[in-house]
């Protein structure tokens, strides 16, 4: 069972700054992810982190899993809203992992390819390869990222209740709620992160650190 402690927003991005900072790995640039469902806005908190980090001396990554998307011929091969599709099929685990994962394993520090793709045109986006030194933080946003074998150095999961994911979802995203909900019990990702923030009230969150 995980012991939660209330935080403010303001002091759930310190907290989370320190403690990105104390479990760098040193040898590499350390790998972060940050698992939320896709509509929770989750760039005042990188935004935050972002600033946190640079101020202790760690520069900042930051890979959105959408720009890691398969084309959208294999995504949509069977509908727009087929729920296995979206839960098992449309994050392109092996372009993630081969060009930024792995990369950023090595010991100096390397560089990681930021997007892969255009969601919305489905076009290549021709990003050019980042830098990232061994004092480094990527940051890792996306949905349904843990338990894919994907390897990170430090998992944040931000949770909300099936209740609240009903509540809080856009109508455009409702199809996915079942994908959610066979989340958290194939993966567990309440169980298996480092760190859990309940999150069914952006105002007023609580965190578990493992």
């Amino acid at each position: 069972m995980r012991r939660y402690a209330a935080v403010t927003p303001h002091s759930l991005a310190q907290q989370l700054t320190e403690l990105v900072d104390r479990r760098h790995p040193g040898s590499h640039p350390s790998r972060v992810a940050l698992d939320a469902p896709g509509w929770i806005e989750l760039e005042p908190l990188t935004e935050a982190l972002r600033t946190g980090l640079q101020a202790l001396g760690r520069p900042v990554g930051l890979v959105r899993a959408r720009d890691f998307y398969r084309d959208a011929s294999l995504r949509f091969e069977h509908g727009r809203t087929d729920v296995e599709s979206f839960y098992a099929g449309w994050l392109d685990l092996g372009a993630l992992r081969r060009e930024v994962l792995s990369p950023l394993a090595r010991a100096e520090g390397a560089c990681y390819l930021p997007a892969l793709r255009d969601e919305a045109t489905n076009r290549a986006s021709r990003a050019s390869p980042a830098p990232l030194p061994a004092q480094g933080v990527l940051l890792v946003c996306g949905e349904l990222l843990l338990g894919a074998g994907l390897s990170f150095d430090l998992t944040v999961h931000l949770a909300l209740s099936r209740a609240a994911r009903k509540r809080q979802v856009p109508q455009d995203r409702r199809w996915t709620l079942p994908a959610f909900d066979r989340y958290d019990i194939d993966v567990d990702p309440v169980g298996l992160a480092d760190v859990v923030i309940r999150y069914d009230d952006p105002r007023h969150p609580a965190v578990s650190v493992r």
